[in-house]
């Protein structure tokens, strides 16, 4: 099994075709919003690393994933500006709130539902990109594929972090609520495209 089909089977649900005719129509706000969501998945990793000083197999991850997310964050860019598309302060979706909005105040259980928040995102991440790239340019269908490898390596190891600071039944516990309240924001309508956005109309 590759990894990518070992996402589709962890998600609850694809992504709408209705959101793959919003992205394609949007091609300027997917690209500035992707660029937003690689400069927050880094952040998210530093923070992590800020915060558990004393979980190696974190600090090591999340240094290694806040360097690939940059990256990215500047591949990105510079695509934009290749096509000479704006950047631009535009407000975040619904989705990472939410999501982020269920998870526990109190460790072990903030940390493990943290992780779990990131590899639901990361996984998302890979499906669209998996998804979106047949519809997109040449370039865009190649880079957006290219892509594939390490969010799918980032949705592995945020799993892997999550089932070392909590049991198996709470990680169970835990997956089956986000990933409900996941499939509620992917399947429901949006009032703005964003990367992660439910669809439009």
């Amino acid at each position: 099994m590759t990894v990518l089909q070992e996402i589709e089977n962890f998600l609850p649900c694809k992504t709408p075709d209705k959101w793959l005719e919003n992205a394609v129509e949007n091609p300027e706000l997917l690209l500035i919003d992707h660029a937003n969501c690689e400069k927050k998945a880094a952040s998210t990793a530093l923070n992590l690393i800020y915060r558990y000083v004393d979980n190696f197999d974190l600090l090591n991850k999340m240094s290694r994933l806040a360097r690939e997310e940059m990256r990215h964050f500047e591949q990105v860019i510079a695509i934009m500006k290749h096509r000479n598309i704006a950047y631009q302060q535009i407000s975040a979706s619904r989705y990472a709130t939410r999501l982020r909005g269920l998870v526990r105040s109190d460790d072990p259980h903030r940390l493990a539902d943290i992780l779990i928040v990131g590899a639901i995102i990361e996984a998302r991440s890979c499906e669209r990109f998996a998804r979106l790239a047949p519809y997109l340019d040449a370039g865009l269908e190649a880079f957006y594929l290219s892509l594939l490898k390490s969010e799918g390596r980032h949705y592995k190891d945020y799993l892997a972090l999550a089932r070392n600071v909590a049991s198996q039944q709470e990680i169970e516990q835990r997956l089956g609520l986000f990933l409900e309240t996941e499939q509620q924001l992917i399947e429901s309508a949006d009032i703005e495209f964003r990367f992660h956005s439910g669809p439009m109309g």
